[in-house]
């Protein structure tokens, strides 16, 4: 086995390691603690047929509700950060993120049209509603960004941010005007706690869907690193280093939009995601692609595995909107990045 090959075999493991820990910890920790060994022996039972006499209560709420939120939390979280890092390095602008953009917007609005307007006939599944309304919002900014002037540099990253707040609150809007004309009241509440974020209804096969998003859009861009690289100078730079500027694009736009419409259809939009993680991600292990996406993705899924537990236990006997403890530590640790940064300047 050659250096390079047991260097990532190493922090391959090491990454293996830290989530199976933070795992662990979401789901012994919540509204009532559950001693790590219970959890342990739970797993045991379910996975190997252990047979350790454990409390039937326990046990159910081990493998059905905190197992299954505290995966899905991991996976949400390490695959909205890496879309966060893939749009920032295409768009190089280092305040692109699927919220900001507009993406998280649109995705919801078409989740919201598959489960209250019927759009679909029961044909079209919620992770596709999502999809489709995630690429519509994408292709809307970008065309308003366009037709307004945006370029290279400075104007075009500004004239990006302005098209996504402009999407965003155009789909927001429409998400609004639906819930408002088709949902009862009982469908309304449901979904507005839902797009404030919300991991209740996390089960097994939310994991099946989740976690094949986030490996998936992780392993594309591990294989696309040197071309994120490339792009963090310029379209221009990428194509002269030999790189297929516009399939690269497609592709990487694609799978961010995927990994966002994905989980936005099961836990709902949750801001300061792709924007916080990678920042953070950059200052522990610098711009380096090969490093930064695989230090996102682990910072990403252990900090909403610790917000979802934050979720649980601030409030006794109630459970918060994951979206309203994400921005409550966001936003003060985004201004924290920001000083950081004109400190480091």
């Amino acid at each position: 086995m050659t250096r390079l090959a047991a260097r990532w075999l190493g922090r391959a493991a090491l990454v293996a390691v830290l989530l199976v820990l933070a795992v662990l910890a979401g789901t012994s920790i919540g509204e009532t603690a559950i001693p790590l060994p219970v959890v342990a022996q739970t797993l045991a039972n379910k996975l190997y047929g252990a047979g350790y006499p454990l409390d039937r209560i326990d046990e159910g709420i081990v493998w059905n509700y905190r197992l299954t939120r505290a995966i899905v939390a991991a996976c949400c979280w390490a695959g909205l950060a890496v879309a966060g890092i893939i749009l920032q390095a295409l768009l190089r602008n280092a305040l692109a993120d699927p919220y900001l953009l507009g993406i998280s917007a649109g995705a919801s609005t078409g989740a919201v049209l598959v489960t209250v307007a019927g759009v679909g006939a029961g044909a079209v599944s919620l992770s596709l509603g999502a999809f489709a309304g995630a690429v519509t919002a994408f292709l809307l900014v970008a065309l308003l960004a366009r037709a307004a002037g945006g370029g290279q540099g400075a104007r075009g990253a500004g004239q990006i941010v302005l098209a996504g707040i402009a999407g965003s609150q155009l789909f927001n809007a429409l998400t609004a005007f639906i819930i408002t004309r088709s949902a009862s009241a009982e469908q309304a509440r449901g979904i507005m706690f839902w797009l404030l974020g919300n991991l209740s209804g996390a089960r097994w096969d939310n994991v099946a869907t989740a976690l094949p998003v986030a490996l998936g859009v992780t392993l594309v861009c591990l294989w696309h690193v040197r071309a994120l690289d490339a792009f963090t100078f310029g379209a221009d730079s990428a194509a002269s280093l030999g790189v297929p500027v516009r399939r690269v694009q497609v592709l990487l736009i694609l799978a961010a939009s995927l990994a966002t419409a994905v989980m936005v259809s099961i836990v709902g939009a949750i801001g300061f995601v792709g924007l916080v993680v990678p920042h953070a991600a950059r200052l522990m292990v610098g711009v380096r692609h090969t490093r930064l996406v695989p230090a996102a993705a682990l910072m990403g899924a252990m900090f909403l595995i610790a917000a979802d537990v934050l979720s649980r236990i601030l409030v006794p006997g109630q459970v918060l909107p994951i979206g309203v403890v994400t921005a409550l530590v966001g936003a003060p640790a985004f201004a924290l990045i920001l000083a950081h940064g004109r400190t480091a300047r």
